[in-house]
């Protein structure tokens, strides 16, 4: 009947409309990553975080990959500088003498895979943190208490980065320490786990939390109040530069926000490299067997051992770090948060 067809014809509209619907949504989760932030105002929403975790954990793993070699002498320094005490290129020339060039990719694994998940924590938790904060503020108080906003926002993520990164940097620095103690990461984790268990794997939580807080604190800090300062003597906002400016802009202010952030872990450091080590600080609870270790090498070594290694690697790797979020967030076409002073807009 004529009825019966228009309601047929009815149906089939109604399955067109909807294949083609769920053909435009269902996009691949690489295109849902790779697509751009909307141009009318800036949306920070999931996508944006997800975006900013990405390039946080791509940024950290490419540049402490790649500075292993470096990580390998600074924590043979730390651990025997009795031996080691030719500086940065004589513990070079002494761990290829002895070992082989591969020796210097000892723990590669870990690094990789560790500061992998470590960044993506710490990035894309102070992008969450410090716009959540500014939100809530609103712009002009929150450029007026910016570096107490990156304070918490780098601490709060760094805290949650940590409680991943210590299983694995604990697998890594006791690799290093002992080169023949395990084949690979997945056996250095069943080793740990057999000979120890989970108080293995988090010996050096509280030294890593003293270490990387106020690391990463500092560096956020001062990477964005020397960033901040460039685009002020320039006479420019972040939005009105291009791509290569921006990007050297974060490589400039990274190189002085890593030495600074350098100069002031080094304690912390050398206790987390000591107590993953074997038999480190004898017998008893974590706090005492640091107490041990700290009493033996002394302040003044706490701070200076391994001090000019760490420097040029940190100094090289968070210049690294913010040049290469800064990359991939512009590749994934995201619209990258920068604190803004409406005042001086009038």
């Amino acid at each position: 009947t004529t009825h019966n067809r228009l309601v047929i014809a009815h149906l089939r509209s109604v399955l067109v409309i909807q294949k083609t619907n769920s053909t435009s949504t269902m996009a691949p989760a690489g295109q849902v990553l790779l697509a751009p932030s909307p141009s009318e105002g800036k949306v920070y929403d999931f996508m944006y975080y997800l975006k900013g975790a990405a390039a946080g954990g791509i940024c950290c793993s490419l540049t402490h990959g790649a500075l292993t070699p470096v990580d390998v002498v600074k924590t043979r320094v730390q651990l025997d500088p009795v031996k080691y005490n030719r500086g940065l290129i004589g513990g070079f020339q002494q761990v290829i003498a002895e070992e082989g060039a591969m020796a210097l990719t000892t723990g590669l694994g870990a690094t990789v895979l560790g500061y992998f998940i470590q960044g993506w924590f710490k990035f894309g938790g102070v992008e969450f943190f410090k716009i959540q904060s500014a939100q809530y503020l609103g712009e002009q108080k929150a450029w007026d208490n910016k570096t107490a906003i990156y304070i918490g926002a780098a601490a709060g993520a760094e805290f949650i980065a940590d409680l991943f990164l210590c299983p694995l940097e604990a697998v890594r620095i006791r690799a290093v320490s002992d080169p023949e103690w395990a084949d690979g990461l997945a056996d250095g984790f069943v080793k740990m786990a057999k000979t120890e268990g989970i108080g293995g794997f988090y010996a050096g939580l509280l030294p890593i939390l003293a270490k990387q807080i106020p690391y990463t604190c500092a560096k956020f800090v001062v990477q964005g109040t020397v960033a901040d300062g460039i685009y002020g003597s320039m006479g420019k906002s972040p939005k009105e530069v291009d791509g290569t400016t921006s990007v050297g802009i974060s490589l400039l202010s990274g190189v002085i926000a890593g030495v600074a952030s350098a100069i002031i872990s080094p304690p912390a450091d050398t206790l987390l490299s000591k107590v993953n080590k074997k038999g480190a600080g004898g017998e008893g609870t974590m706090m005492v067997r640091l107490g041990r270790i700290a009493n033996e090498i002394g302040f003044w070594k706490l701070c200076t051992v391994g001090l000019a290694p760490r420097c040029v690697m940190i100094g090289t790797l968070t210049a690294g770090q913010f040049g290469i979020f800064d990359t991939v967030m512009s590749a994934l076409g995201a619209s990258k948060f920068h604190f803004h002073n409406p005042s001086a807009d009038h």
